[in-house]
């Protein structure tokens, strides 16, 4: 389905409460949680559930849900078509800035007033797919917008980062989505600069001013979390994943995996 809403207690009831092994979507998931003890791996780090918030992974995103205990939440799923029939923008998710492609997604910590109102939201987009209201799904998208658009505004961002005119953003959101389709071919920071049509030194400036790192940081960022994925959860030789993301020795990936992570690839899919 587009979209669906469940509940953290129902899925937790399907499963036995077992945990289910790490693994990826090509849709959204939103969880808005009440109460939960346990883990929520997002591309390889570990968030401690709590009280009041929201986890949101994006397409992609390698997750896996540990629990201690039967939870209490909401668990909203939906894919970019529709929100293109809901009619919702299609930069509308890179602008609320809440879903990462790559890199660190912490969850959301609400305060009670903010966490009740999403909690009410939830609720009439159950009521909506539970009646035989026309338009059921357009109104649920209207909420589900309404529900990003409220977690949005509970984070810490800069008012000027929601702003599409601003320059700077354009750069950023045409910036993340070229790295998110042209990292296992461009490494280079020029590469990026020239198809943006600006210097390698403005982009780079740019990108650290909005995000706090040099735009290098975000592309090796992308190349050592592909790696992973790879690593993790394909049997390809080592020298393949190295090809696969564009290192045409194995030698040089091998180093570059090192310095990034700390340990060899080899090492880290023996741990792992």
């Amino acid at each position: 389905m587009d979209f669906r809403l469940q509940t953290m207690e129902d899925i937790y009831d399907l499963a036995n409460g077992e945990t289910d092994i790490a693994h990826r979507h090509d849709y959204y998931t939103v969880l808005l949680v009440e109460d939960a003890i346990g883990m929520h791996t997002i591309d390889y780090t570990k968030f401690p559930f709590g009280k009041s918030e929201v986890h949101f992974v994006s397409t992609g995103q390698v997750h896996q849900i540990q629990l201690e205990q039967r939870p209490i939440g909401s668990v909203i799923t939906f894919t970019q078509s529709f929100l293109m029939e809901s009619g919702i923008p299609e930069d509308f998710i890179t602008n609320i800035n809440l879903f990462q492609n790559f890199g660190h997604s912490p969850p959301l910590k609400l305060d009670g007033t903010t966490f009740h109102l999403l909690n009410r939201i939830t609720k009439e987009m159950s009521t909506c797919l539970s009646t035989d209201l026309y338009y059921g799904h357009r109104a649920a998208g209207a909420l589900l917008q309404l529900f990003l658009i409220y977690c949005s505004n509970s984070t810490q961002l800069d008012a000027a980062q929601l702003d599409t005119e601003n320059a700077a953003i354009c750069i950023h959101r045409a910036f993340k989505q070229l790295v998110e389709e042209r990292f296992t071919h461009w490494h280079k920071v020029q590469e990026y600069a020239a198809e943006l049509h600006i210097s390698r030194k403005h982009l780079s400036q740019t990108i650290k001013k909005i995000t706090g790192k040099v735009a290098k940081e975000h592309i090796q960022d992308r190349l050592t979390l592909e790696a992973k994925r790879l690593l993790l959860h394909t049997s390809l030789p080592i020298s393949q994943v190295g090809y696969e993301i564009g290192f045409e020795e194995p030698l040089y990936f091998s180093a570059f995996f090192k310095k990034r992570v700390g340990v060899s690839p080899s090492r880290f899919r023996a741990v792992r």
